[in-house]
């Protein structure tokens, strides 16, 4: 099932944090809350389903951003970005060793929050905390592909990123430069070649079909000598394919 992202905004600036918020729910993105001190983001972090954390690093409180960024590195598997008018030497180094997923200089527009959400949510692999993959990057640095969470993808549909759960795709068609992702009720483009996006599915539930197929194994209807079934759409199998469906299905 898909959803909107889902956003946590931590700003002491009511006026900025109220603006930032108009333009994020004008994307399209979801604002679980708006918080201005450390206290309030931990409760809402412990009670709410965040994807997401925008960051002042100077809070209305002792504890800055920079201990919200170390407290969400150590308790949460979510990506966070550093919103802030500091932009110095100093605070560039202290907000780095905290590994945010993105740092955004005050004033900004809403493109540039777009983006900077864009890059974070496309390259944060969940579990990977710790290991450097959080670190700062520019647009250049960044390929724009879909992340793997551990139960989901994000799949990018006009211009959101969508949470979609492995369990619901179905089949995965390449189609020249795009692939065809099918859950049980949408369908959405992605670019990538098929061999690279098989290595970001679960081994056990994916498999490579045909050429120009990945299908969910958990979804297979029916079966022939020359292809298989799934929600009614007729997809063409590999000999070596139907040669393990079958040891499968005899095991």
């Amino acid at each position: 099932m898909e959803r909107p992202i889902r956003i946590l905004i931590v700003e002491d600036n009511v006026i900025i944090a109220d603006d930032m918020q108009s333009m994020l729910e004008e994307i399209g993105y979801e604002i679980v809350d708006n918080v201005i001190v450390y206290e309030q983001a931990e409760e809402v972090l412990k009670t709410q389903q965040v994807d997401l954390v925008l960051i002042d690093i100077i809070l209305a409180s002792d504890k800055t951003g920079i201990d919200l960024g170390k407290h969400i590195r150590l308790k949460y598997d979510i990506p966070f970005i550093f919103v802030t008018s500091n932009s110095d030497r100093a605070t560039v180094e202290n907000a780095k060793t905290v590994k945010p997923n993105g740092y955004l200089v005050k004033p900004f527009e809403q493109q540039d929050l777009y983006t900077s959400i864009e890059i974070a949510l496309s390259n944060f692999i969940r579990g990977s905390k710790g290991e450097g993959e959080g670190n700062m990057a520019s647009v250049s640095d960044v390929p724009m592909s879909n992340s793997v969470l551990k139960d989901s993808i994000f799949v990018k549909k006009q211009h959101l990123y969508y949470r979609i759960q492995f369990s619901d795709i179905q089949f995965i068609k390449a189609d020249n430069v795009y692939l065809e992702v099918n859950t049980v009720d949408k369908k959405f483009l992605v670019r990538s070649p098929l061999k690279d996006y098989l290595e970001k599915l679960p081994k056990n539930k994916f498999y490579r079909a045909h050429k120009s197929y990945i299908v969910n194994v958990d979804h297979i209807d029916a079966i022939n000598s020359k292809d298989i079934m799934i929600n009614n759409n007729l997809i063409p199998i590999s000999k070596d394919f139907k040669e393990f469906i079958i040891s499968a299905m005899n095991s």
